[in-house]
């Protein structure tokens, strides 16, 4: 037979396990042992209720839990408070939960040039070379992010003569973030590469350089007494315009590297008392063994091919490494963008200019409705180019008959990049890749400014250059063929 007291306790026990808004319910259904008699239980006083009794026991065991928090309750479980259960406690706030972020499983770009120059003999030695062109990308994107905070901008400084640099074979004052640029490629190709490449070109200077002189050796002594005579033996040649767009730094739009590598005819052994030969440079652009170019951008993108596709990678901002993001980039057939700066349309050739007329009337081009996109910046435009499909120019103009891309060092690596992904590169009248620069005299031993004028005229030439789907720049060569004139 049940005490009083322990009748008191089950009743407890029972409303514990009931909601709060059915607490009075379940209090007064609970009712006495069958196995007691009304007259055996001693009766409660009349101002106590089975209400006010649950209401005093819920405070005093709140009061006892938060003067005693560090007890353990079988109210208790995983993930929640004692708090939760009590049914009269306002309910706890939910809190979202952040997913933990995910890595791809992704290969580097060390991964696939180990594969790659091992499945291709012909380039084993170049892997090396690119990955220190890949680390100078992310030295350049540092530079580019911080040119702001760290005062790059302006023109270049003669350490020398405390004086303004000077004007460059563009007919531009250097700039500082120019010389950076370009030092750190000239040192990732030269002093990187493991003794592969002998010689470089770069859009920023007018001649082309041995490594042996870009390392600070004497090019004009015998390359057997010298220790230059390491970087002379490369078996290839490297150009590249360092940063392309820098003018889009002060607006914070993209800007971008290129470069390409060439095999050297003569191996680069002894080619002239610089140390490499002209005939090195000036080849056609089907001679190029690999091609490429960085994007800083909202992430750091480089592109590249070697010969057999195209692939992209992205620099990882924790791991510092760029992973393949992009495998087998290939341009659609057929595409709806066109990057043009229509600001010049008027100084375009007829055929151009028939182009962008008949695309405006129709309102579509190749079939489907047009759009224009241009951020003037080589780079970012072909990239875009080459993801949605489309077709970018850069044609002649009266100002420039011959246009203002320089082949070597962008329209040959970028039409090799565009036809290596499906897509074409056209000056109007024919492959891009065809092109042969201007070749210079016969040396005659003396050497002289003429051979040098000549020399930089075939390493600096520019051309009209139309790059994007097969079906866009087809079209574009249609109307060259109709409007233009002849050309041999």
């Amino acid at each position: 037979m049940k005490s009083h007291r322990q009748q008191l306790i089950s009743l407890l026990g029972a409303a514990s396990l009931c909601p709060a808004r059915i607490i009075p319910t379940c209090a007064f259904q609970l009712t006495p042992s069958p196995q007691l008699s009304s007259s055996a239980l001693p009766s409660p006083p009349a101002a106590t209720t089975a209400r006010t009794i649950i209401s005093s026991s819920l405070s005093t065991a709140r009061i006892r839990r938060s003067s005693s928090s560090s007890l353990s309750s079988s109210l208790d479980y995983e993930g929640g408070s004692r708090d939760a259960l009590d049914p009269l406690s306002p309910p706890a706030p939910s809190t979202p939960t952040t997913p933990p972020m995910k890595k791809k499983d992704l290969r580097t770009l060390q991964r696939f040039l180990e594969v790659e120059c091992w499945k291709l003999p012909s380039i084993r030695t170049l892997d090396r070379t690119l990955l220190a062109v890949s680390d100078a990308c992310k030295q350049i994107n540092r530079i580019v992010q911080r040119a702001q905070t760290d005062d790059l901008y302006g023109a270049a400084i003669d350490p020398i003569t405390g004086l303004p640099a000077d004007v460059n074979v563009q007919g531009e004052v250097q700039q500082q973030l120019d010389v950076l640029c370009n030092t750190l490629m000239l040192r990732a190709f030269c002093g990187a590469s493991n003794g592969a490449v002998c010689a470089v070109a770069s859009e920023e200077e007018p001649l082309p350089r041995s490594c042996a002189d870009v390392m600070g050796y004497d090019t004009t002594a015998s390359s057997s007494d010298t220790m230059g005579g390491a970087f002379q033996s490369g078996e290839y040649v490297a150009v590249f315009d360092p940063i392309d767009g820098s003018k889009n730094i002060d607006s914070s739009l993209p800007v971008g590297t290129i470069f390409g590598i060439y095999r050297s005819p003569d191996g680069g052994i002894g080619a002239g008392s610089d140390g490499y030969s002209m005939d090195s440079f000036l080849q056609r652009g089907t001679n190029l063994v690999a091609a490429g170019y960085c994007l800083y951008s909202a992430t750091t993108v480089l592109v590249l091919t070697l010969g057999s596709g195209v692939h992209g990678f992205t620099l990882d901002p924790d791991r510092q490494a760029f992973l393949q993001t992009h495998p087998n980039m290939r341009i659609p057939d057929v595409g709806s963008l066109y990057s043009f700066n229509e600001a010049y349309s008027r100084d375009y050739s007829e055929p151009v200019r028939k182009f962008l007329e008949n695309m405006k009337e129709t309102g579509k081009m190749g079939g489907k409705k047009v759009s224009s996109r241009y951020v003037g910046a080589l780079v970012a435009d072909v990239h875009n180019i080459l993801i949605n499909g489309g077709i970018y120019a850069y044609p002649a103009t009266r100002d420039a008959p011959d246009g203002k891309l320089r082949l070597l060092y962008e329209s040959a690596p970028m039409a090799m990049i565009m036809e290596q992904a499906g897509g074409a590169g056209s000056t109007g009248y024919g492959r891009i890749l065809d092109v042969l620069p201007p070749q210079p005299g016969k040396k005659n031993g003396k050497g002289g400014d003429e051979e040098d004028e000549n020399a930089g005229r075939g390493v600096h030439v520019r051309v009209p250059t139309f790059l994007g789907s097969v079906e866009n720049v087809y079209e574009l060569d249609q109307f060259h063929k109709y409007y233009g004139e002849d050309v041999d």
